[in-house]
């Protein structure tokens, strides 16, 4: 086996590598440090992903004008849904000088105003119908293996919660940002069953039928 590390003598006495010996070592701390870095990045990654507890999409991205005295200044209005998958959606609209800086304030908005939603399981507790400026929104709960039967902006909003069963339809406008606000206010006036008075009626008059049957039987 040749010897990467071989030493050579100079004529003032002192030793040093040969040429070889230096570019194989060389070569060799360039892997290792490669290596190493790669490792880090992926050790960075994989904590900054453990670490991130909502995720956000991308409704939309488009380029809006305003008309000023010096002409048209362009601008990008952004609209961004975030939600941790389980009981919280938020949604946000801003607008940037350019696509990033948009995302960005969306983004934090989104997570402003963000909502804690009720759920009958995996559904909705009950039909809601929403209106926001020209959008119609209608949402029903569905049986367990329905699936979300929404359009693209409702499904994109659903998705970042825990409902895994759901049926709409949009009524109205297709402006995106109308009907992700209604969607918004439609989860947020889910009630749980509890709450509900129907439920609490009947739940009432099976305390008295209790009561009754068991007066009966005493007698």
């Amino acid at each position: 086996m040749e010897n990467k590390d071989a030493k050579v003598i100079n004529q003032a006495g002192t030793t040093r590598l040969t040429d070889e010996a230096a570019a194989a070592r060389e070569a060799r701390n360039g892997r290792e440090f490669r290596g190493r870095r790669r490792d880090n990045r992926r050790g960075r990654r994989a904590v900054e992903e453990g670490q991130k507890e909502f995720d956000t999409v991308n409704i939309s991205i488009n380029r809006v004008s305003r008309t000023v005295a010096g002409g048209r200044r362009m601008r990008f209005q952004a609209l961004v849904a975030m939600g941790n998958h389980k009981d919280k959606i938020g949604v946000g609209l801003a607008k940037g000088n350019d696509v990033t800086s948009a995302v960005q304030k969306a983004e934090r908005r989104a997570k402003k105003n963000m909502i804690k939603i009720n759920m009958n399981g995996d559904s909705i507790c009950h039909e809601v119908e929403t209106k926001v400026t020209g959008a119609h929104v209608l949402m029903k709960p569905a049986a367990p293996g329905t699936g979300i039967i929404a359009g693209g902006v409702v499904r994109s909003i659903i998705g970042l919660t825990g409902i895994k069963n759901l049926i709409s339809k949009s009524l109205g406008s297709t402006n995106k940002a109308n009907i992700a606000y209604a969607v918004i206010e439609g989860l947020k006036q889910q009630q749980p069953r509890d709450s509900w008075i129907a439920y609490q009626g009947n739940k009432k008059a099976a305390k008295a039928d209790d009561k009754k049957a068991a007066a009966k039987e005493d007698k």
